[in-house]
């Protein structure tokens, strides 16, 4: 048994998790739930996450969002998806009931409201400070830092595992721009037999290294998820020059409830297993 999220906002959805868990619920489920809550929040919406948080360059809000399993082949993600406040929600949806496993833009859209998501106006989906930062970026050109996308990880009772990513992309981004997070083996990849693993950082670069996948491919040769965190970023970090590399998070869990990451910047994250009665806080810091 185990649960851990990315960034130290993760904190309450952990807890959260954790006592699903205990409880005897699927996974999936104990993801779904600790991540809507998230997401349907205005007031963590500037970490780049669901609902208040900061729109496209048009002031619109898209957010991607994905769900996997470790089971083969269930997989299920939304990308640049404008008007629902829970879009993880949306993507367990697309793994469950669509043909497919990727639904964008207006198709998404169309896939929510098939599936009786209520659909909001974009002034529904804005916080009043990301309304505010979407005035300052046309006004004074002024930009917002950050990539701060929520990931979560849960290995219940019965050995299940799942991880669900969720973010609204890169403040005042092109129309359409979809990141890393929705795409897998990029933004998150899961595997029953060994591990699950999902990234956090600038996911234009990202998506260009596959990440998750390399870190799972490590584990099933036997590195602990420790070791496959850092082998992964240092080969990143070599290809790009340490001084010059991307932000990167890497988070990963393996079947025995052991927790690693590693990361080009300084990265908190928070987890809990059976060794701990507590769900614990962590900082991973970035390599000398």
């Amino acid at each position: 048994m185990a649960a851990i999220g990315t960034w130290a906002f993760s904190y309450p959805a952990v807890r959260q998790m954790k006592d699903l868990i205990l409880s005897g619920e699927h996974a999936t489920d104990v993801v779904e739930r600790a991540m809507a809550e998230v997401e349907d929040d205005t007031e963590t919406g500037h970490h780049i996450v669901g609902r208040g948080g900061f729109p496209n360059s048009l002031g619109v809000l898209e957010c991607d969002a994905a769900i996997m399993e470790g089971h083969p082949g269930r997989f299920g993600a939304v990308a640049a998806l404008r008007g629902v406040g829970t879009p993880c929600k949306v993507a367990r949806r697309v793994m469950e009931r669509s043909p497919h496993s990727l639904l964008v833009g207006e198709g998404a859209l169309g896939f929510a409201v098939e599936q009786g998501f209520t659909v909001e106006p974009n002034d529904n989906m804005l916080s009043d400070r990301s309304a505010s930062a979407y005035q300052d970026f046309l006004q004074k050109k002024k930009n917002v830092s950050g990539h701060d996308t929520l990931g979560l990880v849960a290995l219940d009772l019965m050995g299940n595992i799942t991880v669900g990513v969720s973010t609204s992309g890169a403040p005042f981004k092109s129309p359409g721009r979809v990141g890393d997070s929705p795409l897998a083996g990029c933004g998150l990849f899961a595997d029953r037999t060994v591990s699950i693993t999902c990234t956090t950082g600038d996911g234009d670069k990202i998506m260009c290294y596959c990440p998750s996948f390399h870190v799972v491919q490590l584990m099933k040769q036997g590195s602990t998820p420790s070791e496959a965190c850092h082998i992964v970023l240092t080969d990143i970090m070599m290809k790009n020059g340490q001084d010059k590399c991307f932000e990167i998070g890497l988070i990963a869990l393996n079947m025995k409830g052991e927790v690693g990451a590693a990361s080009s910047v300084e990265f908190p994250y928070t987890f809990w297993n059976q060794s701990h009665d507590t769900v614990q806080q962590s900082t991973q810091s970035s390599p000398p």
